[in-house]
């Protein structure tokens, strides 16, 4: 298959405005909300109406609820090569570059955005409207990443759904306006009747019990909502209400094949952080890196900085195939896992290594490194872990279904 690796101009705009985002407006406050875990980034207001504004002109998709529709680019036609899937990922990667936690705190960017746009039907996100900031509720207390093991329940009565159960590790979850929940119409059908739910936050039965403190990204909020007897509108269940039995668990999944990409690009934008960091420093320290000399020619350090920046791309272009593959109507579920789980694995392997080359100054707050390495690790964990993208991965290549290859 033959990708085109060049960006066209439109994206190399998505670029340089993220870039330029990233720098000037969260790198200089990142420290600060690092330190001060569950303060709201005032500052980011400012970022949300920018994307809103460009977004707006038709000519950049951001990770927003109309982010990964065929026709996000307002055309009315479909999405051709590096088009809307492309242009989010790229601008989540540039953000994360700057911080990924405030990525995750920018109004209106969240991932059950993603979600939203995955399943929704065209009346929905009508109905929905561009102001929907949709936090996304899968895990509960009995279960990680095995999310088919879903025990919140949804009961139809009469013209509405009412939702029971807990759910923890929701990024957004005190800050967003809705909530992306899953849960099962029916737990006799198995995975086949886990559907999603949209929820106002602020709504009779919705309940925040308590705000996670975390290893990494603080300036994310990360909430345990007990949803109590909510009451909602039957036609607040996103996309087919039916249960299709024969297609099992695919269609409540296919959300993940938009919002692993993103994932990836946020372990992109990390690990590339940190290789411009720790390529300064070590050049400080006349270390030199060279592209004309073999690696077992250069010394320890130059080495592997080289090994790590082989790697980065790899994790680099597995993410890009993904969302290239989305934007031509190509199934990329695998494709989709097989970049999560690189970009996220060499990502803590980059900023984790930065921070032991770089010495004393990369153990300390001197730099952004320390707070790279404890932010990334989460991405190699949220959006389903390695070991589950393996476990995909390997289920696509055999031709194999989630009950034959555990």
């Amino acid at each position: 298959m033959a990708i085109n690796l060049e960006l066209p101009r439109k994206l190399q705009a998505v670029v340089e405005k993220g870039h330029q985002g990233a720098a000037e407006m969260l790198r200089p406050i990142s420290r600060k909300y690092d330190l001060a875990e569950h303060a709201y980034p005032v500052e980011l207001d400012t970022l949300a109406n920018l994307f809103e504004g460009i977004s707006s002109a038709k000519t950049i998709s951001f990770a927003g609820a109309e982010a990964f529709r065929d026709d996000a680019n307002g055309s009315g036609k479909d999405a051709t090569v590096n088009g809307a899937n492309m242009s989010a990922l790229l601008n989540a990667l540039e953000i994360s570059w700057g911080d990924v936690a405030l990525l995750l705190s920018v109004p209106r960017q969240g991932l059950g955005n993603a979600a939203i746009s995955s399943v929704a039907t065209p009346e929905q996100l009508e109905r929905l409207g561009k102001d929907v900031w949709a936090a996304m509720a899968i895990t509960e207390p009995g279960f990680g990443s095995d999310s088919a093991a879903v025990s919140t329940t949804a009961v139809l009565d009469g013209d509405e759904y009412v939702i029971n159960g807990e759910k923890i590790f929701v990024t957004a979850g005190s800050r967003a306006t809705h909530i992306v929940v899953w849960a099962t119409l029916d737990k006799t059908l198995g995975r086949a009747a886990i559907k999603s739910f949209i929820v106002p936050r602020e709504h009779p039965g919705v309940t925040v019990e308590r705000l996670e403190r975390k290893l990494g990204i603080k300036a994310s909020d990360t909430a345990v909502i007990r949803f109590e007897n909510v009451r909602i509108p039957k036609d607040n269940l996103l996309g087919d209400p039916e249960i299709h039995v024969e297609k099992g668990f695919a269609g409540v999944m296919e959300t993940f094949d938009n919002t692993r990409p993103i994932v990836a690009a946020m372990a992109v934008g990390i690990a590339r952080a940190a290789l411009e960091d720790l390529r300064a420093i070590l050049t400080d320290a006349g270390v030199e890196i060279s592209y004309d000399k073999p690696a077992h020619a250069q010394s320890a350090a130059a080495a592997e900085f080289l090994r790590m920046e082989a790697d980065w791309e790899a994790g680099y272009l597995l993410t890009v195939r993904s969302a290239w593959q989305a934007d031509n109507n190509i199934p990329n579920s695998k494709e989709a896992s097989m970049g999560k789980a690189k970009a996220a694995r060499v990502a803590s392997d980059i900023t984790l290594k930065a921070v032991e080359m770089a010495g004393t100054t990369g153990y300390s707050e001197q730099t952004l490194l320390e707070k790279w390495a404890r932010d990334s690790k989460i991405l190699d964990i949220f959006e389903g872990t390695q070991q589950i993208q393996q476990l995909v991965v390997a289920r696509r290549l055999l031709g194999l279904t989630s009950a034959e290859l555990k």
